[in-house]
Parts: structure tokens; C-alpha cells; sequence
């Protein structure tokens, strides 16, 4: 099966983070690197969570149909 790969540069405070937890944001909302907007739910990124947010570089991976498969930090 075919995947398509996206990577994303993202800076999310725990704040901002929060409101996703919370629920009252359910999705990120962002540009890859080439450009492309993008938008996830905010869930992918939990094991990725730290004391000050979310941050660094990703690659998300999803498949033909554009379905969320994996995430993976750089």
C-alpha cells in the first residue's frame, strides 16, 4: 500500500497545547515544509508532549486515502 509523507515544523506552548486536551480545539491547523496546509487531530501528538508543549520537526505518514497512519519525530 502506498503512503504519502508530510513534514511539518511545529511549535505548540503547553498552553496552546492545553486547549487541545481540553477539547475546546480538537485539530492542528499548519503548513508543511512544502508549503501544503495541513490539519490532524491534536491526539498524534501526545507522546510527544512536554512540561513547555509540543516541538520540533515530524513526519506524518498517511495512506491513499489520506488516513492518518503514523507520526515519527525527526
Amino acid at each position: 500500500m502506498l503512503t504519502h509523507s508530510i513534514i511539518i515544523d511545529i511549535h505548540i506552548s503547553a498552553a496552546e497545547y492545553m486547549k487541545l486536551y481540553e477539547g475546546v480545539a480538537k485539530n492542528v491547523n499548519t503548513r508543511s515544509r512544502d508549503g501544503r496546509r495541513i490539519q490532524f487531530p491534536a491526539l498524534i501528538l501526545q507522546p510527544f508532549v512536554t512540561r513547555s508543549g509540543v516541538k520540533g520537526s515530524f513526519v506524518i505518514d498517511f495512506d491513499q486515502a489520506m488516513k492518518f497512519k503514523s507520526i515519527r519525530r525527526l
